[in-house]
């Protein structure tokens, strides 16, 4: 009986873990997890409204115990800057690792290779017949 109930109590956290697609962290609960998967929504979409989509593509969010981390490449110091400041503006974040690294692109203009030309084609001549 009182191991049927304890299995019982534990299958909601066991099937919220698996729909919302958090890996079951036993050092946290699964309260914090929730609130850690909240936060990770709302600081991508923060940054999709204050830094832009691309970033968001290219960014990576992870949130453990309401500590954000961003991760990846983007194009600017003032690009990193806002990310973290963005993050930071979130409600319920504790503190902000920015690990983004700056890839600018380049600057150097595209240029199309050279075109190569044949020689105008003569027209071919047909005997009258």
């Amino acid at each position: 009986m009182n191991q049927r109930r304890t299995v019982l109590m534990a299958a909601p956290a066991l099937l919220l873990c698996l729909v919302l697609g958090l890996g079951c962290r036993p050092s946290q609960t699964v309260e914090r997890q929730t609130r850690d998967a909240t936060l990770k929504a709302q600081v991508k979409a923060k940054l999709a409204a204050e830094v832009g989509a691309s970033t968001v593509t290219a960014v990576e969010v992870n949130v453990t115990n309401g500590v954000v981390t961003l991760a990846g490449p983007v194009r600017s110091d003032e690009e990193k800057q806002k990310a973290e400041a963005a993050a930071r503006s979130v409600e319920g974040v504790s503190g902000v690792n920015n690990a983004l690294q700056v890839m600018p692109i380049e600057s150097a203009p595209v240029t199309a290779p050279p075109m190569t030309t044949a020689p105008p084609a003569t027209p071919t001549q047909f005997p009258d017949t």
